[in-house]
């Protein structure tokens, strides 16, 4: 099921007669009176000002003949800042004309405005009434903006349409038509090769699965292995979660969607990496087999693992994965998951947690968000809280007795799968918009996208 066959985009040959929405540097008044001409007063009188985020339509011929829209300069690089045409602009084509921004703000503007116009339905396809024209080589706009449409369908997909399987089934689909070379594990082999992950999903009549996809640029290019949390629905299991906190659980995947859509991305746009994905694709649900609280399961490395809580089980998917990707020693693993709570309690639904054991991979996650307005922040793998995951029947338990540091205590338990001397970068994201914004509709979202992306980039400049 694809709710988004194509982009609001249109080539300047299919949209001749484009209206004009101009992009002014908000701390540029002549631009701006310029462009406002004869409705400088009449607008003025309505309250427009040309501050940040600023947005008018002014009149032509017959009906509305213009647009513009006020940016501070310090924002070009954020699709975000230019988000408000998704949702402002009336139907038709429209052209971009920018003023006092630099043309590196083009691609901001129009990816702004494809993050803005998104909506996620099931209902009839309705078409596209509102398009922007793109240049001619639009190959990184267009695949970023494929890469966020995807991610946050496979986000607001119900789980009743987009279980384990579905989501495996998505992914190596969209992966084989790229190029890329798909495994999907099931059954016996997952059970051998993941057993702690298997026991996640034994609640669930919708089996596990994990996908397995590589691809290389090129002989001797930097392998860097990617793996996303892929829980299609979390009821909790037996330390069930309440109605509140289980309305959104669709979402748990969100990790499995950014992995996913930044290797779509990644390919499309032809960057010189070697990479390697895994998803685990489970269901976390309740029933006479499903892994109970103070069970001890086995691990793919041989560790033992308490099972504290039914409702942590994130990290049970991991823990596996990291371990599979760990034994090929790539340059880097980098993991995202909709793993905890306590990392939205410390940096809100905007903000990434990142987790890292090496100094060097953190500060180019770090550098790359910033440059991409995509950022998360560094938080620490703080040892001191190691003994807090103790256990006296397992070699450790899954979380801790302590209302504390609830984001640190889940990376210190993957770490434990980290072999000495392996890079690994571990994000904690939320997945999700509460509500609408400028280019941020309510719903699923692929946070860290673009400073993933920016990172594989570098990690290719730098090798």
């Amino acid at each position: 099921m694809n709710p988004h066959p194509q982009l609001p985009f249109v080539t300047s040959a299919e949209a001749p007669s484009a209206r004009l929405v101009h992009l002014v540097a908000c701390e540029d008044s002549a631009a701006i009176s310029g462009l406002l001409g004869d409705h400088a007063a009449f607008l003025e009188g309505q309250g427009f000002s040309s501050k940040d985020g600023a947005f008018t339509l002014l009149p032509g011929e017959s009906g509305v003949g213009a647009a513009i829209l006020c940016v501070a300069s310090a924002r070009v690089n954020d699709p975000a800042a230019f988000g408000t045409l998704g949702t402002a602009l009336p139907d038709g084509d429209w052209t971009v004309v920018l003023h006092g921004l630099g043309e590196a703000a083009l691609e901001s503007a129009l990816l702004g405005f494809c993050m803005g116009a998104y909506r996620f339905s099931l209902g009839e396809a309705k078409p596209l009434t509102t398009r922007m024209v793109v240049p001619d080589d639009a190959k990184r706009l267009v695949a970023l903006s494929k890469a966020v449409w995807f991610g946050r369908d496979l986000i607001n997909m119900p789980a009743n349409l987009l279980g384990p399987r579905e989501l495996a089934d998505m992914a190596g689909a969209a992966l084989v038509h790229r190029g890329a070379t798909v495994s999907i594990v099931e059954g016996d082999d997952l059970r051998s090769a993941y057993p702690c992950l298997a026991d996640v999903g034994e609640g669930s009549e919708r089996k596990p699965a994990v996908v397995v996809a590589r691809w290389k640029a090129r002989e001797g290019a930097p392998r860097i292995s990617l793996i996303g949390k892929g829980v299609c629905f979390d009821t909790g299991g037996y330390d069930l979660k309440s109605a509140a906190g289980m309305l959104r659980m669709k979402k748990d995947m969100g990790g499995a969607a950014l992995m996913l859509a930044v290797m779509c991305a990644a390919i499309d746009l032809g960057l010189d990496v070697d990479l390697e994905l895994r998803l685990g694709c489970v269901e976390n649900s309740v029933s006479g087999h499903a892994m109970r609280p103070g069970d001890v399961l086995r691990t793919r490395s041989g560790k033992t693992v308490e099972i504290g809580n039914t409702d942590a089980e994130g990290r049970l998917v991991l823990c596996d994965l990291i371990t599979e990707a760990s034994e090929s020693r790539p340059g880097a693993i980098l993991d995202a998951a909709t793993l905890t709570g306590a990392a939205r309690v410390a940096l809100g639904p905007d903000v990434p947690a990142l987790f890292s054991n090496d100094d060097e991979l953190a500060s180019l996650i770090i550098e790359s968000g910033k440059a991409t307005a995509d950022v998360m922040w560094r938080m620490p793998l703080w040892h001191g809280y190691d003994a807090w995951l103790d256990s006296k029947v397992a070699d450790f338990g899954n979380v801790t007795s302590k209302p504390m540091a609830g984001a640190i205590t889940a990376a210190l338990y993957l770490q434990k799968f980290v072999p000495n001397g392996q890079k690994w970068a571990h994000i904690d994201t939320y997945a999700w918009n509460d509500g609408a914004r400028p280019g941020r509709p309510e719903g699923g979202e692929v946070l860290g996208l673009r400073a993933i992306l920016e990172t594989l980039s570098r990690i290719h400049n730098n090798s």
